[in-house]
């Protein structure tokens, strides 16, 4: 699949307005007290290496199974996929405040569907927030033939969950498809078969880090 330049300059899209506005006000309180000004320039930093959004090249292999954000792996299980209608194997990767916020598209394929769930704000890294947070399920058919779930979790603090595809879009593996702000998770559901490549507690980072192997042989849902 045709892989286009990365389309983002450093800093995401979506936080160009939050940027913008505290180093405007961090600006204005510097003309009245320098030292008062610290804590709003502080506050800009923060701001900043939040909306970070580097640039990443994906490792060969049309098998693999991109991370779809950077944080810590939470969850390596067999579950329900209540969206794609099967057993699954689940990986889940937390984002925590200091994480990039980026998410990236875990395999090539064509969107089948995109579903949004209203819910909770529970804490990203617990069970329960797979379930009951508001969340955000894109199902992905790779050219070889499987099923891949992407669902964007809200957390605690996370109020907004941005996804810019809808059915019928081609997507490439590492291609930026949403964003959450403010701390998440992503969970990941892969056919049944998929050989894990990571452990609960790693460190990754999307698209750079394989998160499994999907098997050689696609397997239908309904067997």
């Amino acid at each position: 699949m045709n892989k286009p330049p990365y389309p983002h300059p450093l800093i995401a899209r979506e936080g160009w307005p939050f940027l913008a506005g505290i180093v405007l006000i961090s600006i204005l309180v510097s003309f009245w007290s320098g030292l008062a000004s610290i804590p709003f320039w502080l506050l800009s930093v923060f701001v900043l290496q939040f909306f970070r959004d580097p640039s990443r090249i994906a490792p060969e292999g049309e098998l693999n199974v991109l991370s779809p954000a950077d944080g810590r792996i939470v969850a390596v299980e067999e579950v329900r996929d209540t969206y794609a209608n099967r057993d699954a194997l689940k990986i889940s990767v937390f984002m925590n405040v200091f994480n990039v916020h980026s998410n990236r598209a875990p395999v090539d394929g064509t969107i089948q569907t995109v579903n949004y769930f209203a819910g909770q704000f529970f804490n990203a890294s617990l069970d329960k927030a797979s379930l009951e947070n508001e969340r955000n399920a894109m199902v992905v058919l790779t050219p070889q033939g499987h099923l891949v779930t992407a669902v964007q979790v809200a957390g605690l603090v996370a109020k907004r969950i941005l996804c810019y595809v809808k059915p019928g879009d081609q997507l490439y593996a590492g291609q930026r498809y949403g964003f959450i702000r403010f701390g998440s998770r992503v969970d990941v559901y892969l056919p049944a078969g998929s050989r894990p490549r990571v452990a609960i507690g790693d460190k990754v980072q999307a698209t750079s880090t394989v998160l499994a192997e999907l098997p050689d042989t696609p397997i239908n849902p309904s067997e």
